[in-house]
């Protein structure tokens, strides 16, 4: 029996936390899939084809995971989303870790992965109960890609068993998210709850931060 997508994504994590991004072969993967060469090109075209069904299976289940609570706020719906997806990429961890380190001498991947990444935060936005629609949606999302990166920078050195750092790097950015809200005065009568505005905020204040994107401008963690 051929083995299923996941499987094969198991397999192409192993490959890459042994070669890296550059080292990485297709006979490598098919190897640690347990399938042959011919039979993973049939399922994928290449490895960035299997970066992005990671991405899509990783937000799949996030959603399936996803048990609305109409108590909680909205910045705990969205913490509780990410910290989720954080688990889903925990899974393939080492070889994670090795994407990340590689992808600044990789630009052309980054910026191919750097859309797929705001699709993925417009989807934790849903999953979160937020609109990710519109203009404004638009924003949030592009504010939400920015708290992951935050989150996903503190992961990649995170050893504890709870991840107790990387929760708390993802707590300080959506802090700083809500007092960019306030200073800009978008948490007024008329706004939407703060964390909605958030992104919004997120967005601006980058202009004005430190850059960590790759040399082509792209993100450098866009998993």
């Amino acid at each position: 029996m051929s083995p299923s997508d996941d499987a094969i994504l198991a397999g192409f994590w192993r490959a890459l936390a042994a070669s890296g991004w550059h080292g990485l072969s297709m006979r490598q993967v098919a190897a640690e899939a347990g399938t042959d060469i011919a039979a993973l090109r049939r399922r994928f075209a290449g490895p960035q084809d299997m970066l992005l069904a990671h991405g899509r299976l990783a937000d799949a289940a996030v959603l399936e995971g996803t048990v609305p609570d109409p108590l909680a706020t909205p910045r705990d719906r969205l913490f509780d989303v990410l910290m989720r997806r954080v688990d889903e990429m925990q899974r393939h961890r080492a070889g994670v870790v090795r994407l990340l380190e590689d992808l600044p001498r990789a630009p052309l991947t980054a910026l191919f992965l750097a859309p797929h990444l705001s699709t993925s935060m417009a989807w934790m936005l849903e999953a979160a109960g937020l609109e990710a629609s519109g203009p404004r949606g638009a924003a949030r999302v592009q504010g939400l890609v920015l708290v992951w990166l935050a989150t996903i920078r503190a992961w990649e050195g995170d050893e504890s068993a709870d991840l107790s750092p990387t929760m708390a790097a993802l707590d300080r950015a959506l802090d700083q998210a809500e007092r960019a809200a306030r200073w800009l005065r978008l948490d007024g009568p008329d706004a939407e709850p703060p964390v909605v505005a958030d992104a919004d905020a997120a967005v601006m204040a980058e202009a004005a931060a430190p850059s960590d994107a790759g040399p082509d401008g792209a993100p450098t963690e866009a998993v």
